[in-house]
């Protein structure tokens, strides 16, 4: 039997996901709630081996209560379910402890085997999601094409934190012209900020 608590704060989709699992016989509900605060009141007295959490809550996120949970319940298994597909929102759940991913909408027969694939130690997702993950960690190509010298060489200010100004300095080229470089190599990287930009030139091997 396994143990499961629903924390989504629409009350028809919570009512019915209660009625799903809870008709289901591998699967008894513990705890249903439309928010975190009073689902974590209750978290220590649980008897519970899953989680099926919504991430737009009231109150604290979803992601606060995935992380709440991972740090106080490392035994439980936890399943976002959400509307959200952005790589922020993925991202967030996953660093916060949720092995599973499933968009709303998906079909309630997917949705038990997505749970029962969860509990078996597997990571179940959305399959456009599970598509996102693939491109965000696939490597480009490698080599000196991908990022000029040049290029290069601002993204190692950038690493050390040096401003643009810095960078300019080091090298003898205007503060301008180092945005420009920045431009071109979140372009090429396909990156949305510094950060991403130095993560993907990490993993490709490029500085």
């Amino acid at each position: 039997m396994i143990r499961i608590a629903i924390v989504e704060d629409s009350t028809p989709l919570r009512e019915n996901l209660r009625l799903l699992l809870g008709g289901e016989p591998d699967f008894q509900v513990v705890a249903a709630h439309g928010a975190g605060e009073p689902f974590l009141a209750e978290l220590e007295g649980l008897a519970l081996d899953m989680l099926l959490c919504d991430l737009n809550l009231p109150g604290i996120s979803g992601m606060e209560v995935i992380a709440a949970v991972k740090a106080r319940r490392p035994d439980v298994d936890i399943m976002a379910h959400t509307i959200n597909e952005d790589r922020g929102h993925v991202f967030g759940a996953l660093r916060a402890g949720a092995t599973g991913y499933v968009l709303k909408g998906t079909r309630p027969a997917e949705l038990v085997e997505a749970l029962h694939t969860l509990r078996d130690g597997g990571a179940p997702m959305t399959p456009r999601i599970a598509r996102a993950l693939v491109k965000e960690f696939q490597v480009g190509p490698v080599g000196e094409d991908v990022l000029s010298r040049k290029e290069k060489d601002v993204l190692l200010g950038v690493q050390e934190g040096l401003t643009y100004k810095e960078i300019a300095v080091r090298l003898h080229i205007s503060p301008h012209t180092v945005h420009s470089h920045i431009k071109k190599i979140y372009e090429k990287l396909q990156a949305g900020s510094k950060h991403e930009a130095l993560v993907k030139a990490r993993r490709q091997g490029l500085i």
